[in-house]
């Protein structure tokens, strides 16, 4: 079995280089953190091609066993698990039976993307689309966030979004004149419901290219919720019966 000591090591060295995007999209691969987050990934196919571990994992090829000063070099937890791996980023196909659909714009929190994402595998979200200046999926906030969920529902990063011009589409907003309550909202067979970012909401191109507009009725002594929040309760109720 391989063993690593050294934070010096070339190894160590080109894994901690994918903390950083940049090097996350040259490369193609991320890092998992954590043995449940790790066994997750290696239940669900995901393409491991590291395991560095104090512990743990020793009957697989991939493992190599390392010091918790190695983990806290390739981690940017505030605690380094016992575990970190480094995984092949996934490549989904867009699948035409997609029907209940997220499209998430401008998201700068990788930990609400995380979160999102997890609740989305919760609430049988068909898919996610990622669209404008969002968060990195492999930040590896948002892996952690996700808890093994971040591989569970296909993410899509897209430019154009003519493919759901035969959808209903959501936007979520605030109070206002045309806007309909969630209580009342029935969705549709076919469904793309869309959030802005924590600071600005949505565009006014998707505003524009909305629907229909839901908001979340609630004491009027509250602005607004978090936006994992906001998207937790309108998964739930949107989810299939």
């Amino acid at each position: 079995m391989i063993k690593i000591t050294s934070v010096n090591n070339e190894l160590i060295k080109e894994t901690a280089k994918l903390l950083k995007s940049k090097h996350r999209d040259e490369s193609g691969l991320f890092i998992l953190e954590g043995e449940k987050c790790i066994e997750e990934a290696i239940q669900s196919g995901l393409e491991i091609k590291h395991i560095f571990s104090t512990e743990g994992f020793e009957d697989l090829p991939q493992r190599i066993e390392v010091t918790e000063a190695v983990l806290s070099k390739i981690s940017d937890a505030k605690s380094a698990p016992k575990s970190v791996a480094v995984a092949k980023q996934l490549k989904p196909v867009w699948r035409e039976n997609y029907k209940k659909v997220v499209l998430l714009e401008g998201i700068k929190d990788a930990g609400n993307l995380g979160t999102i994402l997890r609740t989305a595998a919760a609430f049988k979200i068909d898919a996610i689309v990622l669209y404008g200046n969002t968060v990195d999926l492999y930040n590896p906030k948002c892996v952690r966030s996700a808890v093994g969920n971040l591989w569970k529902v296909p993410v899509f990063k897209l430019d154009k979004l003519d493919i759901f011009n035969t959808y209903e589409r959501i936007a979520t907003l605030p109070k206002g004149e045309n806007v309909i309550n969630l209580k009342e909202y029935t969705p549709a067979d076919k469904l793309l419901i869309m959030f802005g970012s924590e600071a600005d909401g949505l565009s006014n191109e998707l505003k524009e290219y909305a629907t229909k507009n839901v908001t979340i009725e609630m004491s009027p002594s509250v602005e607004s919720l978090n936006l994992s929040v906001s998207a937790s309760i309108i998964f739930y109720s949107i989810m299939p019966k």
